[in-house]
């Protein structure tokens, strides 16, 4: 690789004046640069000036009390983003080297999905213990939100937003059901009609939410409009209301969880149910995944089956 044109920027240690200068240029201050970089403002401001006489050219002018780039500064910013960003690549791939020893993963997902994903994160844990994970569980608009502002490494949907340029990754199966009380009146019938259906009480999802789309969808389909009692915020909030005997509900069959209290559930048998959907991962076009999220990505889409297998034949003991 050739050198020479560099040189200079390695001989006078550039890589501490860099880290200085991407903090100031990016707060609009250096005395917020050096709080942030727990150091003395006048070492901050020697940083800045020997970056400036290695570059050449002045990096900033000060207006007031806040501090501009000039033209090489921007230049300069641009390029050291593309240097800490390659350094990033170069330190996750020698995480992934010592063999996954530490990282970090933060996956969002939507409410549906509440039940599974800690269980697979808990599953993906044991074999990277030195992987520090956290989980974040939205309804979807705010999901959808937080994908647009890149917020986190990955993000799991069971309808995938198609308003934002994403890749989309198939994870699991994820059936809707219609849920009714054990006790109700439609319990052991075959073959309902989905006519019959919506002349039930309806218990619905709030606006926004990702199962309510797919209900509506199924309305529409038949040309029948739901018969809607409630609209409710949480699913358990819709289990508890089913259990009341405050209508039926089409959910996820993942989406209860285990407790006790659901062995008095059913599921109807709806003409067109289960109906079959799944879990995605799903992350912007052109984002970079850390190796933890490559790494969570190659580990459900081996284990989340088996793992769904087993919790729900604990579930039926």
């Amino acid at each position: 690789m050739p050198l020479a044109n560099i040189r200079r920027l390695l001989k006078h240690g550039t890589l501490p004046q860099l880290r200085v200068f991407e903090a100031s240029a990016r707060l609009g201050s250096l005395t917020r640069a050096a709080q942030e970089l727990n150091m003395a403002q006048p070492t901050a401001s020697v940083q800045i000036k020997k970056l400036s006489e290695t570059i050449g050219h002045p990096l900033f002018e000060q207006v007031g009390r806040r501090i501009y780039l000039t033209e090489a500064g921007r230049r300069v910013y641009a390029g050291c983003n593309d240097v800490f960003r390659a350094l990033s690549r170069l330190e996750e791939t020698l995480d992934e080297m010592r063999g996954m020893a530490s990282g970090h993963l933060q996956l969002a997902v939507t409410s549906t999905a509440k039940y599974f994903a800690p269980r697979l994160l808990g599953a993906f844990m044991q074999l990277y213990p030195g992987i520090d994970t956290s989980l974040q569980i939205h309804n979807r608009s705010t999901l959808i939100e937080r994908l647009g502002n890149n917020e986190d490494d990955l993000y799991m949907f069971a309808d995938p937003p198609e308003e934002l340029e994403v890749v989309v990754q198939s994870i699991l199966s994820d059936p809707l059901v219609v849920l009714a009380r054990s006790d109700h009146k439609l319990a052991l019938e075959k073959g309902i009609r989905f006519s019959r259906l919506a002349e039930e009480p309806f218990l619905m999802r709030e606006p926004g939410s990702g199962t309510r789309r797919i209900t509506m969808r199924l309305f529409e389909r038949h040309g029948l409009v739901p018969k809607v009692r409630m609209e409710l915020n949480t699913n358990e909030a819709i289990g508890e209301a089913v259990l009341a005997g405050l209508g039926v509900s089409i959910l996820s069959r993942h989406s209860l969880g285990h407790e006790p209290d659901h062995a008095k559930l059913i599921c109807l048998d709806v003409e067109g149910f289960p109906v079959e959907r799944h879990w995605h991962f799903v992350y912007p076009v052109g984002k970079q995944l850390s190796v933890a999220a490559r790494a969570f990505m190659d580990f459900a889409r081996l284990e989340a089956k088996s793992l769904d297998r087993d919790a729900f034949a604990q579930r039926l003991l």
